[in-house]
Protein backbone atom coordinates (compact mmCIF):
# COMPACT_ATOMS: atom_id res chain seq x y z
CA UNK A 1 0.00 0.00 0.00
CA UNK A 2 1.29 3.32 -0.86
CA UNK A 3 -0.05 7.04 0.62
CA UNK A 4 0.04 10.13 -1.03
CA UNK A 5 -1.40 13.82 -0.83
CA UNK A 6 -5.04 14.03 -2.33
CA UNK A 7 -4.88 14.78 -6.01
CA UNK A 8 -1.74 13.06 -6.74
CA UNK A 9 -2.32 9.76 -7.14
CA UNK A 10 -1.78 9.41 -10.91
CA UNK A 11 2.20 11.33 -10.20
CA UNK A 12 2.68 8.83 -7.21
CA UNK A 13 1.55 5.92 -9.38
CA UNK A 14 3.87 6.59 -12.58
CA UNK A 15 7.04 7.29 -9.65
CA UNK A 16 6.03 3.73 -7.61
CA UNK A 17 5.75 2.04 -11.51
CA UNK A 18 9.00 3.11 -12.29
CA UNK A 19 10.77 1.68 -9.10
CA UNK A 20 9.08 -1.38 -9.46
CA UNK A 21 10.35 -1.38 -12.97
CA UNK A 22 13.77 -0.72 -11.75
CA UNK A 23 13.46 -3.39 -9.50
CA UNK A 24 12.49 -6.18 -12.21
CA UNK A 25 8.54 -5.59 -12.37
CA UNK A 26 7.74 -4.27 -15.54
CA UNK A 27 3.87 -4.96 -15.14
CA UNK A 28 2.86 -4.17 -11.71
CA UNK A 29 -1.09 -3.58 -10.63
CA UNK A 30 -1.22 -0.51 -9.25
CA UNK A 31 -4.74 0.70 -8.49
CA UNK A 32 -6.05 3.86 -7.50
CA UNK A 33 -8.86 3.41 -4.62
CA UNK A 34 -11.79 5.24 -4.41
CA UNK A 35 -10.24 6.75 -0.92
CA UNK A 36 -7.72 10.06 -2.13
CA UNK A 37 -4.37 9.33 -1.51
CA UNK A 38 -4.12 5.65 -1.05
CA UNK A 39 -2.75 3.30 -3.97
CA UNK A 40 -2.31 -0.52 -3.67
CA UNK A 41 0.28 -2.35 -5.64
CA UNK A 42 -0.02 -5.78 -6.68
CA UNK A 43 3.71 -6.71 -7.54
CA UNK A 44 5.98 -10.03 -7.45
CA UNK A 45 8.58 -7.82 -5.82
CA UNK A 46 8.65 -8.54 -2.13
CA UNK A 47 7.36 -5.32 0.03
CA UNK A 48 10.29 -5.43 2.02
CA UNK A 49 12.86 -5.02 -1.22
CA UNK A 50 10.06 -2.13 -2.63
CA UNK A 51 11.02 -0.51 0.76
CA UNK A 52 14.37 -0.87 0.79
CA UNK A 53 14.97 0.72 -2.88
CA UNK A 54 12.98 3.53 -1.90
CA UNK A 55 14.96 3.85 1.38
CA UNK A 56 18.28 4.27 -0.96
CA UNK A 57 16.93 5.88 -3.70
CA UNK A 58 15.86 8.48 -1.18
CA UNK A 59 19.76 8.67 0.28
CA UNK A 60 21.09 9.11 -3.49
CA UNK A 61 18.21 10.95 -5.12
CA UNK A 62 15.94 12.80 -2.66
CA UNK A 63 14.73 15.16 -5.18
CA UNK A 64 13.60 11.83 -7.20
CA UNK A 65 10.77 10.72 -4.54
CA UNK A 66 8.51 13.67 -4.65
CA UNK A 67 4.86 12.42 -4.35
CA UNK A 68 5.33 9.19 -2.22
CA UNK A 69 4.58 10.00 1.49
CA UNK A 70 4.28 5.88 2.91
CA UNK A 71 5.13 2.53 1.93
CA UNK A 72 3.17 0.03 4.00
CA UNK A 73 3.66 -3.47 3.21
CA UNK A 74 0.62 -5.44 3.13
CA UNK A 75 0.98 -9.65 3.74
CA UNK A 76 -2.40 -10.70 3.24
CA UNK A 77 -5.45 -9.28 1.90
CA UNK A 78 -8.90 -10.32 3.40
CA UNK A 79 -12.17 -9.33 3.47
CA UNK A 80 -13.58 -6.22 6.10
CA UNK A 81 -14.56 -8.93 9.06
CA UNK A 82 -12.89 -9.50 12.18
CA UNK A 83 -12.81 -13.32 11.73
CA UNK A 84 -11.05 -13.15 8.57
CA UNK A 85 -8.45 -10.55 9.64
CA UNK A 86 -7.84 -12.73 12.34
CA UNK A 87 -7.32 -15.49 10.51
CA UNK A 88 -4.71 -13.79 8.64
CA UNK A 89 -2.73 -12.42 11.68
CA UNK A 90 -2.58 -16.14 13.45
CA UNK A 91 -0.80 -16.86 9.54
CA UNK A 92 1.45 -14.61 9.79
CA UNK A 93 2.03 -14.96 14.03
CA UNK A 94 5.44 -17.86 13.13
CA UNK A 95 7.22 -14.38 12.75
CA UNK A 96 7.02 -13.33 16.43
CA UNK A 97 9.53 -15.68 19.11
CA UNK A 98 7.99 -16.40 22.54
CA UNK A 99 9.60 -13.45 24.08
CA UNK A 100 8.96 -10.81 21.61
CA UNK A 101 6.35 -8.13 22.29
CA UNK A 102 3.44 -6.51 20.64
CA UNK A 103 1.58 -3.26 19.10
CA UNK A 104 -1.93 -3.58 17.45
CA UNK A 105 -2.51 -0.94 15.01
CA UNK A 106 -5.46 -0.06 12.80
CA UNK A 107 -6.06 2.29 10.85
CA UNK A 108 -9.33 2.37 9.05
CA UNK A 109 -11.16 3.97 6.03
CA UNK A 110 -14.86 3.58 4.76
CA UNK A 111 -15.77 1.20 7.61
CA UNK A 112 -17.57 1.33 10.39
CA UNK A 113 -16.05 -2.14 11.83
CA UNK A 114 -15.01 -1.55 15.71
CA UNK A 115 -11.21 -1.27 16.15
CA UNK A 116 -12.00 -2.17 19.68
CA UNK A 117 -13.49 -5.02 18.34
CA UNK A 118 -10.70 -6.20 16.15
CA UNK A 119 -7.92 -5.88 18.85
CA UNK A 120 -9.69 -7.70 21.07
CA UNK A 121 -10.13 -10.95 18.70
CA UNK A 122 -6.49 -10.53 17.76
CA UNK A 123 -5.28 -10.53 21.17
CA UNK A 124 -7.03 -13.03 22.26
CA UNK A 125 -4.85 -15.51 19.63
CA UNK A 126 -1.58 -14.08 20.70
CA UNK A 127 0.23 -15.54 23.80
CA UNK A 128 3.07 -12.88 23.64
CA UNK A 129 3.12 -9.58 25.76
CA UNK A 130 1.51 -6.35 24.70
CA UNK A 131 3.81 -3.22 24.43
CA UNK A 132 2.28 -0.28 22.93
CA UNK A 133 5.65 2.01 23.49
CA UNK A 134 8.24 -0.38 23.14
CA UNK A 135 7.17 -3.27 20.93
CA UNK A 136 9.20 -5.95 19.27
CA UNK A 137 6.21 -5.85 16.32
CA UNK A 138 3.66 -4.11 14.36
CA UNK A 139 0.20 -6.06 14.03
CA UNK A 140 -0.91 -3.58 11.47
CA UNK A 141 -4.68 -3.91 10.12
CA UNK A 142 -5.53 -1.60 7.17
CA UNK A 143 -8.92 -1.31 6.56
CA UNK A 144 -9.88 0.26 3.47
CA UNK A 145 -13.78 -0.15 3.49
CA UNK A 146 -14.76 -3.77 2.21
CA UNK A 147 -10.93 -5.20 1.93
CA UNK A 148 -8.60 -5.05 4.59
CA UNK A 149 -4.66 -5.83 4.49
CA UNK A 150 -3.19 -7.25 7.32
CA UNK A 151 0.85 -7.31 8.49
CA UNK A 152 3.06 -8.23 11.18
CA UNK A 153 5.92 -5.59 10.30
CA UNK A 154 8.80 -4.76 12.40
CA UNK A 155 9.05 -0.40 12.21
CA UNK A 156 11.95 -0.42 9.69
CA UNK A 157 9.61 -2.29 7.26
CA UNK A 158 7.07 0.89 7.08
CA UNK A 159 8.59 4.09 5.06
CA UNK A 160 7.84 7.20 5.81
CA UNK A 161 9.54 9.01 2.74
CA UNK A 162 9.34 12.22 5.07
CA UNK A 163 10.86 11.07 8.17
CA UNK A 164 13.53 9.45 5.87
CA UNK A 165 14.30 13.18 4.26
CA UNK A 166 14.79 14.33 7.91
CA UNK A 167 17.45 11.90 8.48
CA UNK A 168 19.23 12.76 5.48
Amino acid sequence: MVTCARHFEGETRAEISSILEELGDSDPQITITEMSGILTVNTRIDPKDIVKKVHEKIEDEPWAMRYTLRVIPIFATVNTDTESITKAVTEQIHKLKPDDTYRITVEKRHSDISSGEIITQIANQIKNKVSLEKYDWIILVQVLGKISGVSILKDEDILSVEKEKRII
